[in-house]
């Protein structure tokens, strides 16, 4: 399994090296072209993956280890599942109100925050998130219905 992992993880670095790479990864006379920062993080993934790569292959002497026991993969789920719940929310509902929902989930149910604290932290960090990426950086999030009728975008 961890080969299995080093091959997907190098892949993913692979992926986001060809996606930077159709941007300027270089450095200009303003700053950072913009796969610059992309471009390098594909490049580190790709040498993090190199290396499990290399030291799974030196410890095969382990195969007939359990690869996940129950308490583990209900650790795994119970990370997973809202994850996957953020995409998923994201693509319907936007950036900002998946960030707003999966946060508010994450801390009051997993963290034990109390609700008024987490829902309160989770709306400072979607208005932090339009304030640093659109506005300031210039770089357009992902929105959905809810951001279109409060005229966000």
């Amino acid at each position: 399994m961890e080969v299995a992992t080093a091959l997907v993880t190098g892949g993913v670095g692979a992926a986001v090296i060809w996606g930077a790479a159709e941007h300027d990864i270089g450095w200009g006379d303003s700053g950072p072209g913009s796969g610059y920062f992309p471009f390098r993080i594909g490049i580190l993934i790709i040498l993090a993956s190199l290396t499990n790569l290399v030291l799974a292959l030196r410890r095969r002497g382990f195969a007939n280890e359990v690869f996940v026991t129950n308490a583990q993969m209900r650790s795994v789920l119970a990370f997973g599942l809202p994850i996957l719940g953020f995409v998923v929310l994201s693509l319907l509902l936007g950036l900002y109100v998946a960030a707003i929902l999966y946060l508010s989930f994450v801390m009051i149910f997993q963290g034990g925050y109390r609700p008024l604290f987490a829902i309160g932290l989770a709306f400072a960090v979607a208005v932090a998130m339009r304030l640093i990426f659109p506005i300031w950086f210039k770089v357009p999030l992902l929105t959905g219905p809810i951001e279109a009728l409060l005229g966000l975008y």
